[in-house]
Parts: C-alpha cells; structure tokens; sequence
C-alpha cells in the first residue's frame, strides 16, 4: 500500500513564552515517529516558519525563514524558553497593510497540507480567518494571560507565575529591610490571572486586577490597617490593566500594534505615588514586564507543551482542522477556532476574589458541597 505523504508547516506568533519548544518538538517527534508512521500509512515532513507571520507574508517562499524539522533538530528544545523558531506581531490582515493573499500563495507554494499555529488570541484569529479560505488549520493556545477561552490552561503561565513568585521572594528581602511597600506590576491587559495566581502564590497582601475597578483610598486603608497589625512591610500586584473607578486604563504609548492593542502601563508607578502620598509610607514601583515571559519552561510548561504537540498531530491524522487543542476539565480536548476568536477568559471576581480585601477569596467550597457529599454525585 502506497504510504500517503502530508508536508506541516508549523510556527510561533505573538508574545515569546515558555512551553513553546516543548510543543514544537512533540509535533515534530509525533509526526515523525517511524512506530506512529507504520501504524497510520502517513509520511509526514514537518517544515518550521520563522518569525510567526512575517515568515509568510514575503513576496516569494523566503529560505531564511524557513527550517526543515526533525527528532534530532528538536531534541534538546523543550528545556529552553522563547522559541527557537522566533515570533513576531505581524498581522496578515492588518487593515492597513493586508498581506494575507501572500500568506495563502506561499502556503500553496510550499505545498502545505495543513498549517499549525501556535499563539494567543490574535494568532488563533488569524488562523480562524485563513480556514475560511480553506486552508488546513490547528491551533495550539499560548499565553502567560490565560485569557483564551475554551481551554482551563495555555503554554507559558505556569512559568510566568513562578517568576512573579522567585521575583516578589527577592523583593521581600529589600523591603522588609527598609519598611517598604513594593508595587509589583505584572502583565495582564484585561485579564488578571497572572496578578492574581502570582499574587497567590507569593503571598501578596494586595492583588489588583483588570476585572474588578479599585478604590486608591481604599488601598491605602488596607496598607495603613496592615501597619497597624504589625507588618514591617508589604507587597502589592497589580496587572498592568488594573484601573481606579472612574479611570482609563494607563498606557506607554498611545500608538496600536498591528492587531489594534495600545501598549499598558504605568499603573504600578502611579499607584507607588498614590500610596507614598496617602499614607506617608515609602513605597516602591517595579514592572516586571518582559521578565515574565523568560526563562526555561517550568516542568508543567513542559509537560502540557507535550501534550498539546501530540494533540495537534492527532487531530492532523483524523484531518479534523479549523480547531484549536485545550485541555478542560482535567483532559485533553478540542474546540472550533470560532468559539475562541475575538472571546476573553476573565477572571470570575465572584467566586475568585474578594472585593474587600482586594485579594484571593478565602473561602473555597461552594454552598452546595455539603449536598453533593451526601448524594454521591462525587467521582473518582
């Protein structure tokens, strides 16, 4: 029986993050798997695109930009952060620069069966848009933000809110020598997981989110109240989206990017100025920006990269394109890239977090535990 040939192209976009070489290298190694290849009469070849978008908006298929991959290129990927392949913001369909036409000629001239991107909200939009023009399609959700919806996990937050957490470890030393309130800016443009479950996990006294609109006064009640208990010092988050009731979001630049996004920050310095001159207390700003996304993948980065690679192959073999992979309700699954595109996973402040004390809720079981217990509704 002749062996059926499928050439992959494969590539990064947006924000660089850890867990995106694991995922490379477990499309590569599935798709190549001479065990995977017997069983299924498939002879794959899987081709890396450089720099995201840009390696596909050339007038011609560009050789710089382009890598042949296999289990041996790939082998040592998943210990590294970033992305070997590179990334970059570029939109196709940028509105005053639409490129995509060159995306979908070079596809064909590569001869592509099926393309995999892996990304965020903007590269799964993109994907979206090239399905509907009949291109093989599957997604693959990266971001430290955690935003995409219909999937409980994305490459490269569980890394981020490790460096949030060995960042704020090291904080505490200065501050707690000083007596300083550190304000600890981190990522999160309308999703505050990022602030919240490093916020957590670092102890923070105060964790601001995009979600939920704070009050300065009220900010600085809690510092005062927290000096009055005792504390030598305190840390606070606050996601770069976070705002006063009643203010904008604070911003760099006002200029977008190519997917229409202005660029956050500045709410970790004003709020250091609000609370220095509210209380009389020396405070400190710190962005950690860029930091977060560093790194070497931590073991759960790497663990789900895996699982999502081999995923994506999957859904290739069963040639089910026009979805992205995600993992939901502790398994591995797949949902239509519509019902992710142009849609944010917030967090819920209702049951998350707890308006008054602007931090993670302290209670955890929800009302109808007690009654679930008792009828056995429980699994195993």
């Amino acid at each position: 029986m002749p062996v059926k040939k499928i050439r992959i192209g494969i590539l990064s976009s947006g924000g660089d993050c850890a867990g995106i070489n694991p995922a490379i290298k477990w499309v590569v190694k599935t798709a190549l798997d001479e065990r995977v290849r017997a069983e299924r009469g498939i002879h794959y070849e899987v081709v890396g695109i450089k720099d995201g978008w840009e390696g596909l908006v050339q007038p011609v298929p560009a050789p710089e930009y382009l890598i042949s991959l296999d289990p041996e290129v790939v082998r040592t990927w998943d210990r590294y952060g970033g992305t070997m392949l590179g990334t970059s913001r570029t939109n196709p369909y940028d509105p005053k620069n639409d490129r995509s036409r060159l995306v979908l000629n070079n596809i064909d001239k590569l001869g592509l069966d099926v393309l995999i991107a892996v990304g965020g909200d903007d590269t799964m939009g993109v994907a979206h848009k090239l399905g509907t023009e009949g291109i093989n399609v599957i997604g693959i959700p990266k971001t430290i933000d955690k935003d995409l919806c219909e999937t409980d996990y994305t490459l490269g937050f569980e890394t981020a809110v490790d460096v949030i957490t060995q960042e704020v470890d090291r904080l505490r030393t200065t501050a707690g020598s000083h007596k300083r309130i550190f304000v600890v800016e981190t990522m999160g443009r309308h999703a505050g997981w990022l602030a919240l479950e490093g916020g957590e996990s670092s102890g923070a006294y105060i964790i601001l989110i995009p979600e939920h609109d704070f009050s300065v006064d009220k900010v600085n009640e809690l510092v005062l109240e927290g000096r009055r208990a005792g504390t030598r010092y305190d840390i606070i988050l606050a996601a770069e989206g976070a705002k006063p009731a009643g203010s904008a979001e604070f911003t760099r630049e006002e200029r977008l990017d190519a997917f229409g996004h202005k660029m956050l920050g500045g709410i970790g310095e004003f709020l250091a100025r609000q609370i220095e001159d509210g209380t009389g207390l020396e405070t400190r700003s710190v962005v950690l920006s860029h930091l977060q996304r560093g790194g070497a993948p931590c073991a759960y980065d790497r663990r789900m990269g895996r699982y999502f690679g081999i995923a994506a192959v999957d859904l290739v073999n069963m040639r089910d394109f026009g979805k992205m992979v995600c993992y939901r309700d502790g398994r591995m699954t797949t949902c239509a890239l519509e019902k992710v595109v142009g849609r944010l996973k917030q967090v819920d402040v209702t049951r998350l977090y707890d308006v008054e004390r602007y931090n993670g809720r302290r209670t955890i079981l929800t009302p109808d535990y007690a009654h679930r217990e008792e009828s056995g509704t429980g699994k195993c």
